[in-house]
């Protein structure tokens, strides 16, 4: 009880912040979905960082709003400072494969970020070979396995790119990590 008293603030926040900028945007009749990642325009770089805070309706943010907090919740089970360091890596490099190599659209939504912290949960089994980790990725796959259908181009108007990167931006994390000093 007393990890998730310690560990409820960030992923509270998150969904503040991500609630709070989606009913601005949603005030605004969603023109700051204009912000999103658009592949290749230099003029929408920031996308990379600002897509993942953006949705483009209730159901997209609601879908999102739960795996977002039960992913973090479980990252920071391995320290804040894993789970801040681990998200940035992967809303930058993930949304970096996007807007190098997706197809031309507006990229918005924290499913990329979500994805990310999946693989990252899931491949630390892998690189890092202990109960912990192991644990973790058992647990994940349980409450998530049916995620990974997500980064195939079956539904239109979902970014699997996002996914897709995202998710191997989760992996090369996980592989990072692995090596690295990112604990508490």
């Amino acid at each position: 009880m007393q990890f998730f008293r310690k560990h409820l603030t960030i992923p509270l926040f998150l969904l503040g912040m991500l609630w709070g900028i989606h009913l601005l945007n949603y005030s605004v009749g969603y023109s700051l979905s204009r912000y999103g990642l658009i592949p290749r325009q230099l003029d929408h770089l920031y996308g990379i960082v600002s897509s993942p805070f953006l949705h483009a309706n209730f159901t997209h943010i609601i879908s999102n709003s739960i795996p977002l907090f039960i992913l973090s919740l479980v990252c920071l089970a391995k320290g804040r400072t894993y789970f801040i360091a681990n998200s940035l890596f992967i809303i930058i490099v993930g949304g970096s494969g996007v807007w190098l190599f997706a197809r031309s659209a507006n990229h918005i939504g924290a499913s990329g970020w979500i994805f990310g912290l999946w693989g990252l949960c899931v491949a630390s089994a892998w690189f890092q070979r202990n109960l912990s980790s192991l644990v973790i990725a058992t647990l994940v796959i349980g409450l998530y396995g049916g995620m990974i259908w997500g980064v195939l181009p079956t539904q239109p108007g979902v970014s699997f790119e996002g996914h897709m990167f995202g998710l191997l931006a989760g992996v090369l994390a996980a592989r990072i990590s692995r090596t690295s000093k990112v604990k508490a």
